[in-house]
Parts: structure tokens; C-alpha cells; sequence
């Protein structure tokens, strides 16, 4: 038998090393990737062969109201948890980015939300929403608000899921607001203080400018996030009332495991990919005039 070369072995030993990662990509995202092309334009219930059927997945994708329904929800669940959560975790990192009694108490009760069981979580804010016995509006009423219907009513609805989304969300880009907090320089701070700079001066040519990389990372994870939300409104509406909190991943998680229809799915999940691909580059585009380097 003839012997193997060092190089040859070390060949053979770098492919077996990286095949795990080379067969997991193949299996988990070529495959499905090639897959899910091939779905557009056919029909599959999952048991018998794919069924080639052209652009029909497509003209019923896009002749269908609730698709594009469902496309404007989610582009305002984006206007409504990207910027609330922007907000809200950076002030959050802000006030806790000083010398605080039980600082850790604070980051471990705001991160918690990250770590919870999203179903556990979607029921307990279901319950705090009901319209009868509902803690929030139990709370109203000490205020003389009557009850609210917020999962009867479509703009309520819509605000529901909106606030536990963030409340489910802060907590995770808080930490990356901290982390980014502290590595701005302090003696940044000390010689705007000798200079007689007020907190908000501080803010807007220190602070914001320094941040503006975390701030970007942030900014385009959020969309990626929210595009994707599914669990908090499958929990709490379902997508009602009248498809108004019917999100686009709803609509694929629709028509793929209750219609068996994964040809429809499958071209929804491709408007999903491009719709996301779209903002992400332009974002990126703005990435050259907003963040400093």
C-alpha cells in the first residue's frame, strides 16, 4: 500500500475537520434554499411529488388582499417597534451607565424578557389585555377610562402586540447600548465639561456620534427581528381581528402547515427574503453618511 504524504494527510485531515460545517450547510441552508426556488412554481402537500403548476403560486400570491395585508402590518409593526425600541433601550442603557445601587439587578430584570419562554410570555400579556378582568384595563378604570376591547379592535390590536413586541425586544438591544456606552472615552465628557457643555450638548457631538456604529448594528437587526415576528402575535390575536394584525411570516406559517399549500408559502418567504434584503441595503447605502468611522 502506498504510503500518504504529509501534505496529502493534512489534506485529508483539514476536509474531515470542516465537513460537519460543509454537510450542515448543505442540508440546512443550500438545500432548502435550492428547494424553496423549485416550490415557487410548483404544488406540494408534502406527500405526493412536487407538481409544477408555472407562475400560478404566484398570481394567487399576489391577487390575494391578505398578502398584501399582511405586508402592510408588517411595515407597520416596523414603524411602530423599531423606533420605540431604539428609544427606549438606549435611554435604558443611559440611565444605568453610572454608579447605581444593584446595577446588576437591573440588567438581569431588563434582559429576562430575552430568556423567557415567548408563549409564556404571549399569554400573560393576553391576559393583562382582556377586556373584562384585564389587569391594564382594571388600571384604566381607577382613571374613570371604560374598558377597552383591545383584541376586538383593529387599531388596538395593533398597538397591543406593538408594546409587548418591545417590551419583549428592549431588553436585548439594551445590552448592546451598554456594552457600546462604555467604550466611549470619558475624557471626551471631561473636556466638553471644561467647556461648559450641557447634558444635552453632550448627547448630540459625543454620545450619538460615538454610538452611531452600535446604533446602525441595532437599527438593522431590528428590522430583520420584526419582519420575522411571529410567536407574540400568534399568541395574543392570531392575526385578528380581520387579518389586522396578520403579519407576512404569519401568512407563510399559514398557508404551509394549516393549507399544506407550500408553494404559496414559498413564494411568500422569497418576498419576505427580498423585502429584507431591500431595506438591509439600503441601509447599508445610508451607513456611509450617518456612521461614524
Amino acid at each position: 500500500m502506498t504510503k500518504l504524504t504529509r501534505k496529502r494527510r493534512e489534506e485529508l485531515a483539514g476536509w474531515a475537520l470542516i465537513s460537519p460545517q460543509v454537510l450542515g450547510f448543505l442540508a440546512f441552508v443550500a438545500f432548502p434554499l435550492v428547494f424553496s426556488i423549485i416550490l415557487c412554481f410548483c404544488e406540494w402537500n408534502y406527500i405526493d411529488m412536487p407538481t409544477p403548476v408555472g407562475l400560478k403560486n404566484f398570481e394567487r400570491c399576489f391577487n390575494d388582499d391578505v398578502f398584501w395585508r399582511s405586508i402592510l402590518n408588517t411595515l407597520i409593526y416596523i414603524g411602530l417597534v423599531v423606533p420605540s425600541t431604539l428609544v427606549l433601550s438606549l435611554t435604558l442603557a443611559m440611565m444605568t451607565n453610572r454608579k447605581l445601587p444593584m446595577k446588576k439587578i437591573y440588567r438581569a430584570a431588563f434582559f429576562l424578557p430575552m430568556v423567557t419562554s415567548t408563549i409564556a410570555i404571549g399569554t400573560v400579556w393576553a391576559f393583562i389585555f382582556q377586556t373584562n378582568g384585564g389587569v391594564l384595563n382594571t388600571i384604566l378604570g381607577f382613571f374613570g377610562v371604560n374598558a377597552l376591547d383591545w383584541f376586538n379592535n383593529e387599531v388596538l390590536a395593533r398597538i397591543a402586540v406593538a408594546i409587548v413586541s418591545t417590551w419583549l425586544k428592549v431588553g436585548y438591544y439594551y445590552i448592546i447600548f451598554d456594552a457600546g456606552l462604555k467604550n466611549i472615552p470619558k475624557d471626551l465628557y471631561e473636556a466638553a465639561d471644561v467647556e461648559g457643555a450641557n447634558w444635552w450638548q453632550k448627547f448630540l457631538k459625543i454620545t450619538l456620534p460615538m454610538l452611531s456604529s452600535v446604533t446602525f448594528f441595532v437599527v438593522v437587526m431590528l428590522f430583520i427581528d420584526v419582519f420575522n415576528m411571529f410567536n407574540e402575535v400568534y399568541i395574543m390575536t392570531a392575526g385578528g381581528p380581520n387579518y389586522s394584525t396578520f403579519t407576512l411570516s404569519m401568512y407563510i406559517f399559514y398557508y404551509a402547515f394549516n393549507q399544506s399549500d407550500m408553494g404559496r408559502a414559498a413564494v411568500a418567504s422569497w418576498v419576505l427574503f427580498m423585502l429584507v434584503g431591500i431595506i438591509t441595503a439600503i441601509e447599508f447605502f445610508v451607513k456611509k453618511k450617518v456612521v461614524y468611522e
